[in-house]
């Protein structure tokens, strides 16, 4: 492995109703693939999630095993995914006073009582009123100010370029980019490298190198890299390229939560 201090900080395991693998399994694969820590973040679509206080229990508990049954061998982060979360605020904020989260991963994948982007047919479909509308309710994440890392910013990216072949100009939304951006610098918050995307039909990072070089320029201190994995196999794969980018980008850190606090961890 290029880099030393290898961390993933976007991982999904059994307990996300994508995820194939227990939280045991994706610690031991981190440690095989060269990892020093690991996030798991697993999903709570808070907009979608039926028995919402339940699952987080069962969730974090899960986690917690596995930090025990993994004998120090790495250090495991415990974490959540936030999906939606400025759809119900006053739920997801009882859930983050209730869990002693080290790290809130704030994400949206559908707007307010719509499909997840995944399911839209971008082939007949408004696609500049589609990314306008998703880019306000990051926006809206933001300023809500209560994770700590803006997960996969360019998100329907995936399936627009990657899946439908559908070119976009995302210069046409500079200006709510910029606003998002300042908003995170303001309030002292991360923005993700999600580095699945190169493994995809996409064949780039969400959001790309010019975003994170852009975020860089703006005075953007704190960057997560996170995988995005789903299978045990794929926890800590490609981290050192998403490191390479940042330090293209000027970065010389990354960034890894710890008690909700950002620790600033050297690319070495």
């Amino acid at each position: 492995m290029k880099y030393e201090n290898i961390i993933d900080t976007h991982t999904h395991s059994i307990m996300s109703f994508d995820g194939s693998d227990s939280c045991y399994d994706l610690c031991k694969s981190a440690v095989d693939n060269g990892g020093i820590a690991i996030a798991i973040t697993d999903h709570l679509d808070i907009d979608g999630e039926e028995n919402v206080l339940e699952y987080v229990d069962k969730q974090f508990m899960a986690v917690l095993d596995a930090k025990i049954d993994i004998k120090g061998e790495i250090a495991v982060l415990q974490g959540i995914e936030l999906g939606q979360g400025i759809f119900r605020k006053e739920l997801s904020e009882e859930i983050m006073d209730k869990c002693n989260y080290d790290f809130v991963l704030g994400s949206i994948h559908n707007l307010e009582n719509q499909e997840d982007y995944y399911y839209m047919d971008y082939k007949n479909a408004d696609v500049d009123k589609i990314l306008r509308e998703y880019f306000e309710a990051e926006l809206e994440l933001a300023k809500w100010n209560m994770t700590d890392s803006l997960a996969h910013l360019t998100y329907p990216l995936r399936y627009i370029i990657g899946r439908d072949k559908i070119d976009v100009d995302l210069s046409k939304y500079d200006d709510i980019i910029n606003e998002i951006f300042e908003v995170l610098i303001r309030n002292k918050k991360a923005l993700e490298l999600n580095i699945s995307g190169l493994y995809g039909e996409l064949g780039n990072t969400m959001p790309d190198k010019e975003l994170i070089k852009r975020f860089r320029s703006m005075g953007g201190k704190y960057v997560t890299v996170g995988t995005d994995a789903h299978k045990k196999e794929k926890v800590c794969v490609g981290i050192d390229r998403g490191y390479d980018i940042l330090k293209e980008c000027g970065f010389e850190h990354c960034t890894v939560f710890v008690h909700r606090e950002p620790w600033l961890i050297p690319l070495r």
